[in-house]
């Protein structure tokens, strides 16, 4: 029988999760719909009950790993995540040990990430580095000395929800301005469509990121400017936040960084121009090498299997 771990990422949109060995290959994996769950409990028994259809007679699951927003490693709660119907303390880690009576560990859904690239995409051998992921929010996961950040509290690494912009954009945490309102892939549309209306007088009602590149690929320049004002903006967050930590590598995760170099490239000329010089062309900018494939699930598996061999 195969041992496997399920490795959970939970998003703002949907929740997928693998069953993983532990060469990090997923042997079955399927997903359900974050956004219509309002009750945390409905959720965690919709999602045990999917997770255990996929198991078949060959696989024993001795883990699992829960990435999602606004985690407390510590107590394994998930706790108000602001882009989430479900709101209050969510005890994954509790119930889910109580379902399988497997050790769970629950982590920040891009600290999920950033243990993904490390153990199987291209921070492998990297002591200190930070991933950021773009989606329906904005992530962060720092590795300092080959050890995740968490703070005193595991939250720490709220890239997304630092303010660039005061009195800027609502966000889903309550402030104004934060990081995640301009460069999530709903921060983008939202430019684009105020650019859009700004220049031509055109009031669109909706778009995405991916139209945008679409867009920029035709040579669109509204949707070149978009890329270079998102560009401009995350730049100076991530010249901002080298000082933190002072890291070698920062990786890039998520459906906008598939924009390609209309975004990278001048991502990378504002973080060169607003970095402070000891730290200048010292820091390698990189696309997460598991972008086509699922680094949150591939970083909570890994973590479930580091947890198992804890246990013994």
């Amino acid at each position: 029988m195969k041992e496997v771990v399920a490795g959970i990422d939970i998003g703002g949109t949907n929740t997928v999760f693998g069953l993983t060995d532990r060469e990090g290959v997923i042997l079955a994996s399927d997903s359900l719909k974050t956004a219509k769950y309002d009750d945390g409990e409905i959720f965690i028994q919709d999602l045990a009950r999917i997770i255990s259809n996929a198991l078949t007679d060959e696989m024993k699951l001795v883990g699992v790993g829960i990435g999602c927003p606004n985690a407390n490693h510590y107590e394994g709660t998930m706790e108000n995540a602001p882009n989430l119907k479900m709101k209050g303390i969510v005890p994954f880690v509790k119930r889910f040990e109580e379902v399988f009576s497997v050790p769970t560990i629950l982590t920040n859904d891009a600290n999920a990430a950033a243990v993904g690239e490390m153990i199987f995409g291209g921070a492998k051998g990297l002591k200190n580095f930070f991933m950021v992921t773009l989606g329906t929010g904005v992530g962060s996961g720092f590795v300092a000395n080959g050890e995740l950040v968490y703070g005193h509290d595991s939250f720490a690494g709220e890239l997304g929800h630092t303010i660039v912009l005061p009195e800027g954009r609502m966000c889903g945490c309550g402030r104004r301005g934060c990081l995640e309102t301009y460069t999530s892939a709903s921060g983008i549309a939202k430019t684009f469509i105020e650019l859009t209306e700004k220049h031509t007088g055109q009031k669109l009602e909706s778009t995405g990121s991916y139209e945008i590149m679409l867009e920029a690929e035709k040579g669109n320049p509204i949707a070149i400017e978009t890329f270079d004002f998102t560009a401009k903006i995350l730049g100076l967050a991530l010249a901002n936040t080298a000082c933190i930590t002072s890291p070698s590598h920062v990786f890039l995760f998520g459906g906008p960084v598939k924009a390609g170099h209309f975004l990278l490239d001048p991502l990378k000329k504002y973080m060169e121009e607003y970095m402070l010089f000891v730290y200048k062309n010292k820091i390698e900018l990189q696309v997460s090498e598991l972008l086509d494939k699922n680094a949150a699930i591939l970083g909570a598996a890994a973590l479930a299997w580091q947890k198992v061999e804890v246990n013994g």
